[in-house]
């Protein structure tokens, strides 16, 4: 009975603080930029600038910008999370945390817990908006859930890159600032926006060796389809990988912080 309700406290402990989290994230306006109003603003406005010039016209410019905008999004959405736990940890709330009567992991499984809800949030914008415009993906609704479940799990593992980096960098400052670049380099140095093959030698050996080429290559191709690709077991597995490397990591450092 201890046992069970000492399990009971750790869960109960984990989901206040994801729900302390998602709080956070509402009043927050740059958190919740990232969440919803980046990619609604970015859907729009990527396809109607460069729609006509690349593919002719908004409609035959969605199938591709879709699954690139929401490439985009879950790494700006994961991103966050390193810099809520620097945030926190300048603020001191950290140290408030370690005297109070929780679990010592909570605050950082409640970040991550959040992560997955603030994840779901910024991919059914990215679709929804993509839908208002006009895009019509040529599968049923159940692949549509794959490619929600997918992109959230591909986002949930890179957050724990982002919390490594959050707990090992020197400020929040520095966090955002390399958020921004990867979230730049990853998204626009691969396929999201126009075709490899557009693009100079050099620069088509590192949009190619890009992970987020893969991830947008897997949605693209579950859409035309409708069949879990080799190219979707390889981003899944991928994403396993990043989970079984990054989460030791992250929790050491987190105790080393402790």
């Amino acid at each position: 009975m201890e046992i069970k309700r000492t399990r009971f406290n750790v869960v109960q402990n984990i989901n206040t603080m994801a729900y302390r989290n998602l709080l956070k994230t509402l009043h927050n306006p740059d958190n919740f930029m990232d969440v919803l109003i980046q990619p609604i603003m970015f859907m729009i406005l990527f396809g109607y600038l460069f729609g006509g010039a690349i593919a002719g016209g908004v409609y035959a410019y969605l199938p591709t910008i879709v699954p690139g905008i929401l490439a985009q999004t879950i790494l700006s959405a994961a991103s966050g999370s390193g810099t809520q736990i620097k945030e926190d940890m300048e603020t001191g709330i950290f140290d408030r945390f370690k005297t109070l009567p929780i679990d010592h992991i909570a605050p950082l499984a409640g970040q991550l817990l959040a992560d997955i809800l603030r994840l779901l949030i910024a991919t059914i914008a990215s679709l929804t908006t993509g839908f208002f415009m006009g895009w019509r993906p040529n599968v049923n609704f159940g692949w549509i859930v794959v490619i929600v479940l997918l992109s959230v799990f591909i986002g949930w593992a890179i957050s724990w890159i982002y919390a490594l980096v959050g707990l090992l960098a020197k400020s929040a400052t520095m966090v955002e600032s390399i958020s921004l670049m990867t979230m730049l380099l990853l998204s626009f140095l691969s396929n999201a926006f126009i075709p490899i093959n557009t693009l100079p030698k050099l620069l088509q050996i590192i949009a190619n060796l890009n992970p987020m080429t893969y991830v947008i290559t897997a949605v693209r191709q579950i859409l035309a389809n409708g069949s879990f690709s080799n190219t979707a077991w390889a981003v899944l597995l991928f994403g396993i990988g990043i989970v079984l490397v990054f989460a030791p990591l992250t929790v050491w450092a987190y105790n080393k912080q402790s």
